[in-house]
């Protein structure tokens, strides 16, 4: 009972101190403002004068290196007021202990930005604020400015806190790590502090130092619990509110007192700056940003032409970080790029800047490109002679437009092939690098980008395999020979060839360029290009580490395309003599014959006739062609279901009627299948324009003539004909005869019957035929849609080379494999696309097969 007397009479003391402290409180908040010691008139005046004067903004001021003095508000003594300023920028804060829910503490946030906007050169400044307690009403009032694009607008949530302050810690980084004089100032302003853990954030960043280029302006600190300690500040000045007026304490390293009390006289904060003022500001700064924000296309560009050289090098301006360009290289450090992001990120735009800002920098005997684009796009297409516009890059090499897989190898092949021809020519002059050449030895350096690359590196085939091989090898001995790789991508990750090997690869490309979306060729922990705007980019010179990125604005190369035009041109007009405009392969293009140079070269007298098929997919886009000579077997089968099959003979049969004058050979044709009809039509009408015996033939006179042939003597190759355009008498023989026939496997029921007399079927009479019919000037061009009943009509696998040419239109490759006794063959049949094979070359080709512009392509498919 005693215990519990003494308790309770603690109680009441307790209660009776905090009444007596709580009444003498009121008192004092009622009390007239209080007094400070008398001043000198003089000294006040002064103060007034000076304090005026330091508050008065000077536009242009730079806000990195030294602090600048900002109005807080009046101070007030006995004998008049003051304005009181205190330092921020350079590593100078301000913390006020109520947050902007107290009217007060919202008016002088919102007047400090104001003016610092108003002091720092336009553009030097970035606003950033968070206001959770108040939903982003502190900065209602700055909404001009907000609208402008002046300042950004307030987080709210914690996520988006969280990400202002990841962003906050990024631009610290990168500042510390630039060390520039006029880097931008960030004004990172917090309304409210929502957590201790983000109240450690915000202290840490005011410890940065003035390097970090980070100025915060915190309302509501302390924001520790009870029973927590508020994290200490760096370089910051203290504001304690009361119910009228501010206590100012000392700033860093000009205080106002020598006891730490801070200024003695209360202070009487200045409220919101007028709305028109704001909305001025606003109209000001707002046109500035949107031309410091704005790079132009122009920017890139050196003043002269051709005037740099690559031997240690090759640099160029891709764009703008804060106000200065910004310079990247291909050289030692840097010899490849890495390129991220996601579709509409800008990865195009970007190439093109880096593309003409080389090609107008170095002339063609000091660079030249090698370019593939693998997504069906142009992205390339302005570096090429078109239909509309003759004009070409002269550095451009090979362009790749839609590109397949098997032309990425081949280019990739072909710049091995550089690689060697360079390391002759080194250990020549005994020197182990291109830098090292003697001046008189020109030896262009070679960019080769490849967009989407991941494209190539599909599946884990054997393309997708020596793709591997040739661009590790290329990374590898590139940085010596003077090749560089640009590879640009959406993403860099999953790619199956790449497993176990992508830091062989890409250990070699230092230079990484992530877009928004790209941040994937970054170290993991490297998250600067989370936030990216699109028309932006991070560069890392050190492989994507963290601590080595460059914030870049680069322009919109499609956006001045008239400029485009024109430099081209006059690139184009400036190119060397005896230029040759790039090896263009078009993904998406019909080949046609009659645009073939090799067609269109063609003429009588040739020792071995050629039939031509296609376009090879290689570098040069070669003629893909058989030579019909008179070894057994070389004859033509071109096999798929699609109607491209017919298009192929047409194609072969029109280049072979160049070869031969006319009344030379016969043609038979025998269009057997409906799919065939306008291919063979055309080939008809244009082999007797041109003069030459034609007969048309339908299944029966197919059997017949396949008779007739197989039995013909040696010297009398042709069979009997009836009077053709030539003018020969009827029954006499030319001295070739080729059988044309769309559909052959049409023919195979008449062809399986057995002659009563002699006992041979028409498939004995083809069999004698396919072998030794060349020898006698006769050879069979047939189109089978099944590869089944071609194998059939050979009688069997084991008499294939009787038929030594072969076109696989859409035929499986297993099937194909089987049939060609290859057992790893890689075909994957698709659209506008064949496999040549030459089974005594030992030649397997992919190719575009030759067809009309209007053939159609069922079944293909």
């Amino acid at each position: 009972m005693g215990r519990l007397t003494a308790a309770y009479g603690q109680a009441i003391a307790a209660h009776r101190a905090a009444r007596t402290h709580l009444d003498a409180a009121r008192d004092a908040l009622r009390a007239p403002a209080p007094s400070t010691p008398a001043a000198d008139p003089d000294l006040l005046a002064r103060l007034h004068r000076v304090g005026t004067a330091l508050a008065t903004p000077t536009p242009g001021t730079p806000l990195t290196r030294r602090p600048v003095p900002v109005r807080l508000g009046e101070a007030v003594t006995a004998g008049g007021g003051f304005p009181v300023l205190v330092p921020l920028g350079a590593g100078h804060h301000l913390a006020v202990d109520a947050d902007a829910r107290n009217p007060a503490v919202a008016g002088l946030l919102r007047a400090l930005v104001l003016r610092l906007l108003a002091t720092a050169v336009p553009g030097g400044v970035r606003v950033a604020g968070l206001d959770s307690a108040a939903l982003g009403a502190t900065f209602g009032p700055l909404r001009p400015l907000l609208d402008a694009g002046v300042i950004e607008a307030p987080a709210t949530s914690d996520a988006e806190v969280a990400a202002l302050l990841d962003a906050a810690e990024r631009h610290a980084r990168q500042a510390r790590q630039a060390d520039r004089p006029d880097q931008d100032l960030l004004v990172l302003v917090a309304a409210s502090v929502p957590s201790p853990r983000e109240a450690a954030r915000l202290a840490a960043l005011t410890h940065a130092g003035p390097a970090a280029a980070v100025c915060v302006l915190l309302a509501g600190w302390p924001a520790a619990g009870p029973g927590e300690a508020a994290p200490p500040l760096g370089g910051t000045t203290p504001l304690r509110m009361t119910d009228r007026y501010a206590r100012v304490g000392d700033p860093p390293d000009a205080p106002f007192s020598a006891d730490g009390s801070g200024l003695a006289a209360p202070v009487i904060l200045d409220g919101d700056p007028p709305p028109a003022s704001v909305a001025a500001l606003a109209t000001h700064l707002g046109e500035a940003a949107r031309r410091g924000a704005g790079v132009d296309f122009a920017d890139l560009l050196p003043p002269r032409r051709w005037a740099g050289s690559a031997r240690a090098g090759l640099r160029t301006v891709v764009g703008r970080a804060g106000r200065e360009p910004c310079t990247v290289s291909f050289d030692d450090a840097t010899p490849h790029w890495l390129v991220g992001g996601r579709t509409g990120a800008g990865k195009t735009v970007f190439l093109l800047d880096v593309l003409y800002g080389l090609a107008v920098r170095y002339p063609p005997t000091e660079l030249q490109l090698y370019l593939l684009d693998f997504k069906e796009g142009v992205s390339f297409t302005e570096f090429v002679p078109t239909g509309r516009d003759p004009s070409w890059l002269p550095h451009a090499r090979a362009v790749g437009i839609e590109s397949d897989r098997e032309y990425g190898v081949a280019v990739l092949r072909e710049l091995r092939r550089e690689l060697h021809r360079r390391a002759t020519v080194l250990k020549r002059h005994g020197v182990t690098k291109l830098a090292d050449l003697p001046a008189d030895t020109a030896v262009p350096r070679i960019v080769a980008v490849v967009d989407e690359f991941q494209v190539l590196l599909a599946g884990n085939d054997p393309i997708a395999r020596e793709s591997v091989n040739l661009l590790e090898e290329l990374a590898r001995k590139g940085r010596s020979y003077g090749v560089h790789l640009v590879l640009a991508s959406q993403s860099t990750t999953g790619i199956e060839a790449l497993y176990g090997r992508a830091e062989a690869v890409f250990g070699q490309f230092a230079l990484r360029v992530a877009l928004p979306g790209g941040g994937g060729v970054l170290d993991p922990l490297n998250d600067a290009a989370a936030t990216l705007p699109v028309g932006s980019a991070v560069l890392n010179t050190a492989a994507g580490a963290p601590g080595a990125n460059t914030l870049v604005r680069f322009p919109d190369a499609y956006a001045a395309a008239g400029e485009l035009t024109r430099l081209r041109h006059e690139l184009w007009q400036a190119r060397p003599a005896g230029a040759r405009p790039p090896s263009v392969f078009r993904g998406y293009e019909t080949a046609r014959v009659e645009d073939d140079a090799t067609f269109t070269g063609l003429r009588p007298g040739g020792r071995r006739p050629l039939a031509l098929v296609g376009r090879t997919v290689d570098v040069d886009g070669t003629t893909a062609l058989f030579i019909m000579d008179t070894a057994p077997g070389r004859h033509l089968a071109v096999v798929g279901t699609s109607p491209t099959g017919a298009e192929v003979l047409r194609a072969a049969t029109l280049s072979l009627a160049r070869q031969h004058a006319p009344g030379e050979v016969t043609f038979l044709l025998a269009p057997l299948v409906a799919a065939a009809d306008s291919a063979a039509d055309d080939t008809l009408a244009a082999l007797t324009a041109a003069g030459h015996r034609v007969e048309r033939l339908d299944t029966a006179g197919v059997r017949a003539h396949i008779g007739t042939l197989a039995s013909t003597a040696p010297g009398s190759a042709g069979p009997p004909v009836d009077d053709g355009p030539a003018g020969r008498s009827p029954g006499s023989t030319p001295d070739r005869s080729y059988l044309v026939v769309f559909g052959m496997d049409a023919a195979a029921g008449l062809l399986a019957e057995t002659d009563p007399a002699t006992f041979r079927s028409g498939h004995d009479d083809l069999r004698t035929l396919l072998r030794q019919g060349p020898g006698h000037g006769v050879h069979l061009l047939g189109w089978w849609r099944g590869l089944r009943r071609l194998a059939d009509d050979l009688g069997g696998t084991q008499n294939r080379d009787d038929v030594a040419c072969l076109v696989a239109l859409n035929v499986p490759g297993a099937d194909l494999g089987l049939h060609l006794g290859v057992h790893d063959l890689a075909y994957t049949p698709r659209a506008d696309r064949a496999l040549l094979v030459d089974r005594h070359d030992q030649r397997v080709r992919l190719i575009v097969p030759f067809a009309r512009d209007e053939h159609g392509t069922d079944g293909q498919e």
